[in-house]
């Protein structure tokens, strides 16, 4: 079996996270998706977010459960296959009230943008040329 891999984040209000990454394009599995939890394919058979309402992410852990609007607990990069994808993510994200709360960057080999969703977690979309990249990028 090949290496999956599943971030875990705490949401809120389970229909609107859903509706907003809906919105993006992402789906969700419905063999993993109930009232608690809802699994949002990124890339079928290997990503996958695990949005889980607060009540139940607490459950995986002792430690406080980070408040995302107030301090950053991860980061969520995904790539894309060009600039345009990019850009055009963004926009969708945008229209379903995400947040960009910085700057686009343009490295010329590597671009991205990056939005916080509905409960303030961060995500970066990203296209890169590695061969355009210098030594030790």
């Amino acid at each position: 079996m090949a290496r999956m891999i599943f971030v875990n984040l705490p949401i809120r209000d389970m229909e609107r996270s859903q509706a907003f990454f809906r919105q993006l394009g992402f789906s969700f599995n419905p063999q993993f998706t109930n009232e608690q939890g809802a699994c949002m394919v990124i890339r079928e058979d290997a990503i996958y977010a695990m949005l889980l309402v607060e009540p139940f992410f607490q459950t995986f852990t002792k430690k406080p459960v980070a408040d995302a609007r107030k301090s950053t607990e991860v980061l969520v990069c995904l790539s894309c296959e060009s600039r345009a994808e990019v850009d055009e993510l963004m926009r969708k994200v945008l229209a379903a009230g995400g947040t960009e709360p910085v700057a686009a960057q343009d490295h010329g080999f590597m671009y991205h943008r990056s939005f916080e969703d509905l409960d303030g977690h961060g995500w970066e979309l990203m296209w890169m040329d590695p061969a355009a990249a210098p030594p030790n990028a």
